[in-house]
């Protein structure tokens, strides 16, 4: 079913600034034979105030050295092209993010599509969504900056990652939506901006607004220049609903589950992009899930070659609430 590499992520909170913990997470993954790692520049104290640290890169990098991974990166999760107030901030927090891939040899760059209204913002600003006029200009603002960018830095993948719902706040990102990411993302016109798929993320969004997921999926494959995979049952949950443990029960929340743990249809989703895709499928999964990540590996692994059932917690449903 393809020749797509297997990754997973380097949880920026469990090693939060340890370099000790992020060596022994690697070889751990060594370990579990992965062949590719996602690398959290903000959870290894890489980037401060919008600058690369240079003693702190040649860290991470004689670590990383030591092994045999293909590397990706994650710009830090609250980056926004389209906020109003810091946008320069903003700006050179990814350019910080770009030269350290650029150091490492690492692409794709992962990169949340941009906020209407941040979710650090989600009941301290005002609760009247932006007017449609603005709403453009944040879009246009965006545009601006990943052409600009992705000119500076060519030989680098940004990958714009589609976003998930939030119950009373969507459509706070307009990337809730995978046709209107590919719509943005074509709009830049960059070989080097494409698509990055989160498939757990586009679950919750098809669900909330009512879409075809796997229309979504196939309508914007062509895009896709990386993948994050993990589980979920697709309810979207309030921005103040933070415990797994609350959400899990009633099949709410972004849950970042080991595959096969959840409802998406895998098979239906991975049918749709192989064989064309042949980059990475990185594993996306939270750190309460460590213990988990070589099952779901092998279930992602059986996925793709067609052997065996998924093992774990698999639940034969695809949650249709809002």
């Amino acid at each position: 079913m393809g020749s797509a590499k297997i990754g997973c992520k380097i949880d920026e909170v469990r090693v939060d600034g340890s370099l000790r913990a992020l060596a022994r997470d690697l070889r751990t993954f060594s370990v579990m034979g992965l062949d590719a790692v996602e690398i959290p520049p903000h959870g290894l104290d890489v980037i401060k105030c919008g600058r690369l640290d240079p003693r702190r890169s040649r860290e991470v990098r004689r670590i990383l050295e030591d092994f045999d991974f293909t590397y990706t990166l994650h710009a830090p999760n609250p980056l926004n092209l389209m906020d109003r107030t810091q946008c320069e901030l903003h700006v050179e927090v990814l350019r910080a993010t770009l030269e350290f891939a650029e150091c490492l040899g690492a692409s794709p760059v992962v990169v949340h599509c941009g906020r209407y209204v941040p979710e650090e913002g989600f009941g301290h600003v005002s609760s009247a969504p932006p007017s449609e006029a603005d709403c453009r200009a944040m879009r246009d603002q965006e545009r601006y900056w990943l052409d600009k960018l992705a000119g500076e830095f060519p030989a680098i993948t940004i990958g714009v990652e589609n976003a998930r719902p939030y119950c009373y706040y969507s459509p706070y990102a307009y990337g809730e939506s995978l046709r209107a990411l590919k719509a943005q993302v074509e709009a830049v016109g960059r070989p080097n901006v494409g698509i990055t798929l989160d498939i757990g993320h586009a679950h919750m969004s098809a669900g909330h607004h009512g879409w075809n997921f796997l229309e979504e999926v196939a309508d914007v494959a062509e895009r896709v220049r990386h993948v994050h995979i993990h589980d979920n049952f697709g309810g979207s949950v309030a921005p103040t609903e933070k415990q797994q443990t609350h959400q899990i029960p009633f099949g709410r929340g972004d849950n970042h589950m080991p595959v096969g743990w959840g409802g998406i249809p895998m098979k239906a989703v991975l049918s749709l992009l192989m064989p064309a895709y042949t980059g990475i499928l990185m594993m996306e999964l939270r750190s309460r899930y460590f213990d988990y990540i070589e099952e779901s590996k092998w279930n992602l692994e059986c996925l793709l070659e067609g052997l065996a059932e998924p093992r774990g917690g698999s639940v034969p449903m695809v949650f249709a609430g809002a």
